[in-house]
Parts: C-alpha cells; structure tokens; sequence
C-alpha cells in the first residue's frame, strides 16, 4: 500500500472582504503546489461562502483561522471564528439574494460539519482528493512549505498570516 504523506496549512485573518479574495488565492496556491488542481475551485468556492458567513454572522470578532489539511485521499476545509453560535442551513426562497451558503457547501461537498471548539466554533467540509500524484521521496519539513507559501502569504497582504506544514 502506498501511502501519502499528511499535509497540512492554517491561514489567519480578519474576515474582511478585500482578504476572503486574498485568501481565496492563498488556497488555490497551496493546491496547485500539492498537485490537487481538480480542487481547486470546490475548495476555493467553498473557503469563500465560509469566510463570508464569519464577516457577516460573527460576533463579536471577524479574526479567524482557516484550515487546509490532506490526509490520504481526502481534503478538509475548515474555518474557526470566535463566535459560540452555530449555523444551520435554511431554505432560501428564490427572491433572497443570500441564505444558501451552507446548502452549497452541502451540495459541493464529500461531507460538512460544524463543532464548538472553545469559545467559538468550527465550520468544516472534505472533498475527495483520490487522484493524489505521489511526491518525490525527501526529507520529512515541519514548518513552512517554502517559497510558494511565502509568495502567496506576500500577494494576500502583512494582515493574512499563512503557517503550513508538510508531515511524512
């Protein structure tokens, strides 16, 4: 059996809306540099409805942490903010112009969830990666994934801080 080394990268940020952009690029580059470009717009599409529910729902801060993490054939989003309170899907009707973001996390995603952690709460989802192309064999990094991570970090702005860790 073959097996994948896990891999990891954790984004901070203000959950403005100049930065979910920002960290829609961070996500689409740390992807590319795993090889799960077929990800790449589920994983981005569904960051972006996340990140939008922390600037519009949580309270009383907008600071969050998004979470990228591939551990043998799946990948798993995740986004924590600091607000208790617990999302629940909603039927929309067709006039509202907002109120499907958890239903199109549902839609577009292998499974979804949402947990307290602490004093706030974790939203979650997995995509299926099962088309993982094998890394060169190498020396086991902890810490920072290099210079892709460092540019993408440089493009999202001084306020996105980007930590990334690669475990075989």
């Amino acid at each position: 059996m073959i097996r994948q080394p896990s891999r990891h990268c954790t984004v901070e940020l203000q959950a403005l809306p100049a930065r979910i952009g920002q960290v829609r690029r961070i996500v689409s580059a740390q992807l590319r540099y795993w090889r799960l470009d077929p990800l790449i717009d589920p994983a981005a599409l569904g960051v972006t409805e996340l990140l939008a529910n922390v600037h519009r729902h949580a309270r009383p801060s907008k600071q969050c942490t998004v979470q990228l993490w591939v551990l043998l054939d799946q990948l798993t989003v995740s986004v924590h903010d600091r607000d208790p309170r617990l999302p629940r899907i909603r039927a929309a009707d067709t006039w509202e112009t907002c109120g499907r973001g958890l239903a199109l996390i549902a839609s577009l995603s292998e499974s979804w969830g949402v947990r307290p952690d602490g004093s706030g709460k974790v939203v979650w989802f997995t995509l299926p990666a099962l088309h993982l192309v094998p890394e060169k064999a190498g020396p086991c990094a902890i810490g920072w994934d290099g210079p892709l991570l460092e540019d993408a970090a440089a493009a999202a702005g001084p306020r996105a801080g980007v930590r990334s860790a690669g475990v075989g």
